[in-house]
This record gives C-alpha cells, structure tokens and sequence, in this order.
C-alpha cells in the first residue's frame, strides 16, 4: 500500500485529480467547487451539506444562472421594445434552440442520473476542450446532453 492510500480516500482522490486538472485546464469553476467539496469533507459538514447539494444543489445553481440572465431585464438593459426581436430569424432561431436546449439537457441530466460514473469524464472532456479546443467551461449538463445525443446516434447505428 502507498501512503496516498491511508491519506485519502477514492471520492477525494477524485476531487484532488479534477482540482488539478481544473488548474491546468484554467477552469475556475471546476477548481472552485473541488476546493469547497473538498473543505465541507475536512471540516466534516459532508453529512449535513452533501445530501442538500445532492438533492437541490442544481436548482440552487441554475436560480443563480438565471438571475444572472434575467438581470439586463432589472437594470432597464432589455425594454419591452426588445421583445419584438423574437419575431425576427433570429429570435426564432433563438427560441427553437432554447427549447432544444432545454430537452438536450433533459436527456443529459438523465443520463448523469443512471450513470454517476460518466462525470468525471464529462469534467475532464471539458478541460481538455478547454485547452486542446481553445472553448469556454461548460456545465457537466451541457457536456451530458452532448454525450446522450452521441449514445443516442450510436444506438441508432446499432452499436
């Protein structure tokens, strides 16, 4: 047995690894969350905040998404004129791939559910897009919806 063995356990080797790669990879989101997973487990406060981040962490994370969003809106940045814009192309466009969006995601949320253990690749896939790709960091929701349309193709093409 290695000393890393007695020091940590396999849920922490695993944050430890995505914190590193979150540095490497410049993801500030991926090395802030490894880092407060991981203090919650030091300070032992795992029993009382994993099972609430677990069960609505997702919803807490996307009322701050929207918040974000819908800001321009509270600030007087967006009026009422802009509305009209959703009749144009490209407000129509926007609207289709907003819906379209929102399934995918669905389906990726859905399959992150059946298979946990896809996250960690989903999280390093978005690192590596991150440096080899020159893309932005992306939620592991968007990366599982993209992975559930692969699977969905693949079982189309019967494999």
């Amino acid at each position: 047995m290695t000393g890393i063995g007695l020091i940590f356990n396999s849920s922490e080797l695993i944050l430890i690894i995505l914190l590193f790669l979150g540095l490497f990879g410049r993801s500030n989101l991926i090395v802030a969350s490894t880092c407060i997973l991981l203090s919650i487990r030091y300070f032992n406060l795992d029993h009382l905040i994993l099972p609430v981040l677990e069960k609505r962490g997702l919803e807490i994370g996307l009322v701050l998404l929207m918040l974000h969003i819908l800001a321009p809106i509270a600030t007087g940045k967006l009026t009422k004129e802009d509305l009209y814009s959703v009749v144009s192309l490209k407000g129509i466009l926007a609207l289709v791939a907003g819906a379209l969006a929102t399934k995918l995601n669905g389906d990726g949320l859905n399959l992150m559910n059946a298979n946990p253990e896809l996250i960690f690749g989903l999280t390093a896939g978005t690192v590596v897009g991150i440096i080899l790709l020159r893309g932005m960091p992306c939620g592991p929701v968007m990366a599982a919806a993209v992975t559930a349309v692969f699977f969905q193709v693949f079982q189309l093409l019967g494999r």
